[in-house]
């Protein structure tokens, strides 16, 4: 059964006006990711990626990563619209998230946009930022989305999610 959809107020996008399948946009916001007690990437060149149900995910272009904070990683999964991603491990200080990234080294037709750009799970990193607003994640292990005071849900991975 589908969530009743929270109205947006102004300057707000609800995720429930996101298309499937998604919609893959550029965006010139600032978007920063903290790890292991450093900046470990820093772009104003990310793909969002807009999803019913889900906040954005930010796709980062791998080169405003820090050097070596990324490690391939041999776990796989696979998307019904984007094809086959690959992960990654990110390693910064003395700390190492495994499987905390990934990336689309042959997406599907219409999202080419995003190859090889890297999106991370925001709730594995220290903190993330769009602009300098710290960044929610979105519920559940499995979702890589971003809160932000922008956009409103209900979310999937929320609990009782599932049937969405």
């Amino acid at each position: 059964m589908r969530p009743k959809r929270i109205e947006p107020g102004p300057g707000q996008e609800s995720v429930w006006d996101y298309p499937r399948p998604p919609r893959v946009e550029a965006s010139q916001r600032r978007i920063r990711i903290e790890f292991g007690g450093q900046v470990i990437a820093e772009t104003e060149r990310a793909i969002r990626v807009l999803e019913t149900s889900h906040p954005p995910v930010y796709y980062i272009p791998p080169g405003d990563f820090r050097p070596g904070v990324l490690q391939p990683q041999a776990r796989g999964s696979f998307c019904e619209w984007k094809g086959r991603a690959r992960y990654f491990d990110v390693v910064a200080g003395s700390r190492r998230a495994e499987a905390a990234a990934w990336s689309y080294p042959a997406p599907k037709s219409g999202f080419e946009a995003i190859r090889d750009y890297v999106a991370v799970y925001a709730g594995r990193m220290d903190a993330c930022y769009v602009d300098e607003e710290r960044v929610t994640p979105q519920p559940g292990g499995f979702y890589g989305g971003w809160i932000t005071a922008d956009v409103v849900g209900p979310f999937k991975g929320e609990p009782g999610s599932a049937g969405w």
